[in-house]
């Protein structure tokens, strides 16, 4: 029986690995240009996060060439299934509804989002 490694990125890890999700692999240099047009952040601090991601199991390291080159070692669905998981326990008591109606209430959606949203509802309807 094997036992399914918790995925417990921090929210810099969390926007590291949204870089990394989008270029499918990176430097510490090509990361951190990508956070640096958001946010404030030394290059040390992204390369020490990167290495401790690269501890923690998060993202695999290509040692072959001089620049280490970074990849995701989780799928984004993977970690969204289970960040969402924790969620809707820890914070929303187990109810999925009531994520729903707060995400929908609180944030605007486009009209294919909302089609996107209707199409899953049909569908979950038609194998209830």
């Amino acid at each position: 029986m094997s036992v399914q490694k918790s995925i417990k990125p921090t929210e810099s890890e969390l926007e590291i690995l949204q870089v990394i999700w989008e270029k499918g692999s990176a430097s510490v240099r090509e990361v951190h240009e990508a956070l640096s047009a958001t946010k404030d952040v030394g290059y040390t601090t992204t390369l020490k996060l990167m290495q401790i991601m690269h501890e923690k199991g998060l993202v695999k390291r290509d040692n072959t060439f001089k620049t280490h080159i970074y990849q995701p070692a989780v799928t984004r669905e993977k970690a969204q299934k289970q960040l969402l998981g924790k969620m809707i326990n820890g914070l929303f008591g187990g109810s999925s509804t009531q994520l729903v109606i707060q995400a929908l209430g609180s944030h605007k959606s486009s009209k294919e989002e909302l089609d996107q949203i209707q199409q899953l509802l049909d569908d979950l309807k038609k194998e209830a």
